[in-house]
């Protein structure tokens, strides 16, 4: 009955983790929809530190790629680690997670989608974690990658979900303490990330 439970991906905040990917200066000029990504983003961010979920930013190859973009947030709580591999799931963030106890489930944002999010996230759900993926918070240089990175995580068992769809989710009840303080977050209506033309095409 639990395993029946976890794939109907229900989401607590004692069992999550939030994953941000690879939001660096240099992707900035070619990424399709990058300012209101990482808008998107931002707003997890804000919401995991207010619900004191752990976080990892990863970078890829910063040397060359650079920083994480300041609009994102304060990272500095977060478990930052550089890497060159297409995957979040290096050893350095495993073994963060391990030490997090608990953690069944990770949220999932970042840039590309048919490249690092979708290796994350099936090396994620090869260990038997749950995966979120936060479609308004997902980007490529191609909307057409985008669009077939999306499915195909899907169906390899990721959720697929949208940033206000997962924070009621994990907030679950108005009289959690913290509600009011993640409904500022969601008042402000996430930007166009541009999910409507996928769906037309």
């Amino acid at each position: 009955m639990s395993g029946l439970v976890r794939r109907l991906g229900k989401v607590g905040v004692d069992t999550s983790a939030l994953f941000l990917c690879d939001m660096q200066e240099k992707f900035r000029p070619n990424i399709r929809y990058f300012p209101q990504i990482v808008h998107v983003a931002s707003r997890m961010l804000k919401a995991a530190q207010i619900l004191e979920m752990p976080v990892v930013v990863t970078e890829q190859y910063p040397k060359g790629l650079g920083p994480t973009v300041a609009e994102l947030g304060d990272i500095s709580g977060a478990k930052k680690v550089a890497k060159t591999c297409f995957t979040m799931c290096v050893p350095d963030v495993m073994e963060h997670i391990r030490q997090s106890a608990g953690v069944k489930s990770v949220i999932l944002c970042g840039i590309e989608t048919q490249a690092c999010i979708q290796r994350t996230a099936l090396d994620l759900l090869e260990q038997d974690f749950d995966v979120h993926v936060i479609a308004d918070a997902v980007s490529s240089r191609s909307m057409v990658d985008r669009m077939y990175a999306i499915e195909r995580l899907r169906q390899s068992g990721a959720f697929i979900t949208t940033s206000e769809g997962m924070l009621l989710q994990l907030l679950g009840d108005a009289a959690h303490p913290k509600f009011r303080e993640v409904q500022k977050v969601i008042m402000e209506s996430a930007p166009d990330t541009g999910l409507l033309s996928l769906k037309s095409e």
